[in-house]
């Protein structure tokens, strides 16, 4: 009898253990893992995110994962999730491994964005551990890249979790809440970010010395490092530009300002643009104004972007005007809440672009 009970114990022990999922580690070098974005391979096993709105993609068999994330020199960055193209929110970035529970032990579609940008310090991918991972199928989709500064970065605009004025001042970003994610999304868009807090065309917030985006723009870390360019494999179907808002800014009302040079300005947006249609010649252009600032600022902006639309007529370039708001968030930027009106103004413009 007590040769049976053993018998029996040792058959539902084994019974148990062959129930219970067996996981596996992949690296971030998988090729069952794909990347979009900014991004660098740093060695055989991980992966850095640069840019803000650098994605990892992933199709994971089981019904939970674990992401092993790190920071490069930073104590703490932040990143959302994208569970089969639902939003489950941002998470921190540690070091700490960070468990996902999935809908269901059959196939998840998994996305995990960068939503801080590259001067905040890269994200790093080391490994996940799943059930198992499958091919990522790639689905060609219309791209659009958003360069922009603060404002298309998402920061100051999660307000919820950290007030603003405390914690670092990367705290309150969320770039997959951003207005242009969210309009690309609505779209059925992928989006690439180029974006770079207090940035110009040609003078950026508080300084008219340092590099604007004309400079770094290719560089992969967005910025004087020149060591490492990009090299984007798919070419934007169409590309938005949000830029002036710094460069007609007073700055901290402390340091030197000169006067608005709008000779200047218009003549780095032109060239940069040219640019943009020397790398992508295939692609659109589309110009915005800024929702951020005052009234007589809006007036000069735009009409400086209708000069160089005049003065590059020929060209797929297009121009957009956003209308005033008062911003909620963080430092004078927009909160989550405005993002969602700013994509919700742009959606029908960019769409039409798109399909002319």
């Amino acid at each position: 009898m007590d040769l049976c009970k053993r018998f029996g114990f040792l058959f539902i022990l084994i019974l148990t253990v062959g129930c219970k999922q067996v996981e596996r580690n992949f690296r971030a070098s998988s090729p069952l893992i794909q990347y979009e974005g900014r991004y660098e391979y740093l060695n055989d096993t991980s992966v850095a995110l640069i840019g803000s709105g650098s994605v990892i993609e992933m199709n994971i068999v089981g019904d939970t994962c674990t992401l092993f994330l790190s920071n490069s020199v930073q104590d703490h960055s932040y990143v959302a999730l994208e569970v089969n193209q639902e939003y489950k929110g941002r998470f921190l970035v540690d070091g700490s491994p960070l468990r996902i529970k999935l809908p269901s032990s059959d196939t998840s579609s998994v996305k995990i964005y960068k939503v801080t940008e590259a001067s905040t310090g890269d994200v790093i991918f080391n490994k996940v551990i799943a059930k198992n991972l499958i091919e990522v199928t790639q689905v060609n989709k219309p791209i659009i890249e958003f360069i922009g500064n603060s404002i298309t970065c998402g920061m100051g605009a999660q307000t919820e979790e950290i007030p603003c004025d405390t914690g670092e001042w990367y705290d309150q970003h969320n770039s997959y809440l951003a207005y242009g994610p969210r309009t690309a999304r609505a779209l059925n868009c992928d989006y690439r970010l180029s974006c770079v807090s207090g940035m110009g065309m040609y003078r950026n917030w508080n300084d008219e010395e340092q590099p604007v985006m004309p400079h770094v723009y290719k560089n992969l870390r967005l910025n004087s490092d020149t060591s490492k360019k990009i090299a984007f494999e798919i070419k934007p179907d169409l590309v938005s530009i949000a830029l002036g808002t710094n460069d007609l800014s007073l700055g901290d009302g402390k340091k030197d300002r000169s006067v608005f040079d709008q000779k200047r300005f218009i003549s780095n947006y032109t060239d940069f643009v040219k640019m943009i249609f020397d790398m992508y010649p295939e692609t659109k252009v589309v110009m915005l104004t800024s929702p951020m600032v005052g009234e007589r600022e809006q007036g000069i902006l735009l009409e400086s972007l209708k000069i160089i639309q005049r003065d590059m007529m020929g060209k797929p370039i297009y121009l957009f005007e956003f209308a005033q708001m008062e911003p909620n968030g963080c430092g004078g930027h927009p909160n989550l809440s405005d993002h969602r009106k700013m994509a919700e103004q742009l959606i029908p413009f960019l769409g039409k672009q798109l399909n002319n």
